[in-house]
């Protein structure tokens, strides 16, 4: 069986697997919703339930479908999906596919840049770390990265905008551009770069102790004692001996990284105001939105098997030893 066909098969295995669990997710969440004690007329009105009238009240209630049971609403939900529509949001009062398209591409922009950011400094900083094992900058970036890992990205987002933007006024406290600016390149350049930075930042502690970790293990393996036996430069000893071995499963590692980064974009979009999923997910969870929490349930949970995926795929097509049978 021919490489690609093997990974093709992975793919095609990953992907039923893929549906089942999606299906688990989306009734999942319907009957979490439906045993929630809020009652989802209170937040569609909002404070206006308190002048509305019992008639309006039931009417609103038929109108959305909330007198009908759970599985129900869940029937209802997933026949739509069947014929592409995801249903109307009762929080934003609109369809669900739209708050999605509206949001979702500001959100991927921040979780890109941000795992840009801790893919490269992982890897320089672990590589360097390694390198100079025992010494100084090792000691540093290791008890750094130790120290950092118990800490929650919000944690990070408040520090970040107490020194950066309130204390030096070097950047934006928070949105997507300034109060009443256009939508430029610019602004939302300036306003992206402290949340990539905390959310990149947040995930790096556990990349740098495995590149570091790893790249130590490889500097001990016997093709690169070879490549020193052969009066190899240190540097190329390192960087193209041992730094790829090392990164193999590092890739597989970001990976699995990919739910802590769905998790903490919610946090961080929450902190900086950005108009991604999170405000939508923060929204839906308050108004016991059945159909925008399955959706972005789903949604999430296919970035993760997604991300999963990418990194057995990656690994496989960089090391013809790893067998694709995941």
């Amino acid at each position: 069986m021919t490489r690609t066909r093997e990974i093709g098969w992975l793919v095609a295995r990953r992907l039923a697997f893929a549906v089942p669990v999606l299906g688990i997710v989306a009734v999942g969440v319907f009957l979490l919703a439906a045993a929630s004690p809020f009652d989802p007329i209170y937040q569609y009105y909002g404070v206006d339930a308190f002048t509305a009238t019992g008639a309006d009240l039931a009417a609103t209630r038929a109108r959305l479908g909330l007198d009908d049971g759970v599985f129900q609403q869940l029937g209802r939900w997933l026949s739509g999906i069947a014929s592409g529509d995801l249903g109307t949001s009762r929080s934003f009062r609109q369809p669900v596919a739209q708050v999605i398209a509206e949001r979702l591409p500001w959100t991927l922009l921040l979780v890109t840049f941000a795992l840009v950011v801790a893919v490269v400094l992982a890897v320089v900083t672990g590589t360097v770390a390694a390198w100079r094992q025992g010494g100084m900058l090792d000691r540093v970036v290791t008890a750094i990265g130790h120290a950092m890992e118990g800490i929650p990205p919000f944690v990070l987002a408040l520090g970040a905008i107490a020194v950066f933007s309130l204390g030096l006024g070097w950047l934006p406290v928070a949105g997507l551009t300034d109060a009443g600016e256009q939508v430029t390149v610019g602004q939302v350049a300036r306003h992206l770069l402290l949340p990539a930075l905390v959310l990149g930042v947040s995930q790096t502690p556990w990349l740098v102790l495995h590149v570091r970790g790893s790249l130590l293990g490889a500097l001990g393996e016997d093709h690169v004692s070879g490549a020193r036996a052969r009066g190899l430069p240190e540097h190329t000893v390192v960087l193209r001996h041992a730094l790829p071995t090392a990164l193999l499963p590092f890739v597989t590692l970001v990976g699995t990284r990919i739910p802590e980064l769905v998790t903490g974009a919610v946090l961080v979009e929450t902190v900086f105001s950005w108009p991604g999923i999170a405000e939508a997910v923060v929204t839906a969870a308050l108004a016991v939105d059945f159909p925008m929490l399955a959706a972005l349930s789903v949604l999430a949970t296919a970035a993760v098997l997604t991300g999963s995926l990418l990194a057995d795929v990656a690994v496989a097509l960089a090391d013809p030893r790893v067998a694709a049978d995941g």
